[in-house]
């Protein structure tokens, strides 16, 4: 018995003869995928790709298009451009902006773990922060998460906003997230 792959066709002597239509229809829902991802992202990004005018030109009219079957057709057009372009480099940028977000995303995460474990824990966190990042303010550490403790107590948001925002300016730049 042969074990064939999902995405050829095969003839009656079992020869491959191409991609099956599933296979393309998959190739191609993921290149309309592909489009509205990159027309997500900053044209900064974008230009480091040698993309071709006509590519350019469905990118830049992507804000216009509301109507969601209109956005769809525009999907496919984009997605019909970028099988002539160099996808190499295309999935390069685009994997890239995905793990700068997923790092953001995680960076973030910790500074939220940080805030709560300082607002519950007091004192043992805060002497636990310090030591993860000794060059940080000791005196205005300690006054935000005073501040931070009763205002979440009372239900406020102002005074754990701000010790966030200063574990953030801290610990910018640093590797010491835990």
């Amino acid at each position: 018995m042969q074990i064939h792959d999902d995405a050829f066709e095969y003839d009656e002597d079992g020869q491959p003869q191409g991609p099956s239509k599933s296979q393309i229809k998959r190739d191609k829902l993921a290149l309309q995928a592909l489009a509205e991802r990159m027309a997500s992202m900053p044209r900064s990004e974008l230009e480091r790709l040698n993309l071709s005018e006509a590519t350019w030109v469905a990118l830049d009219e992507t804000p216009r298009i509301k109507d969601l079957r209109a956005r769809k057709r525009h999907w496919k057009r984009i997605a019909n451009l970028l099988e002539r372009e160099n996808m190499d480099a295309v999935h390069a940028l685009v994997d890239g902006a995905e793990e700068r977000e997923r790092a953001a995303t995680a960076h973030h995460h910790a500074l939220e773990r940080w805030r709560e474990r300082l607002i519950d824990e007091g004192d043992g966190a805060v002497t636990e922060f310090i030591a993860h990042c000794p060059e940080v303010d000791r005196q205005q550490l300690r006054a935000l998460v005073r501040a931070a403790q009763r205002d979440t107590e009372r239900g406020k948001p102002d005074a754990p906003r701000k010790l966030f925002r200063f574990l953030r300016e801290a610990l910018d730049g640093s590797q010491a997230l835990s």
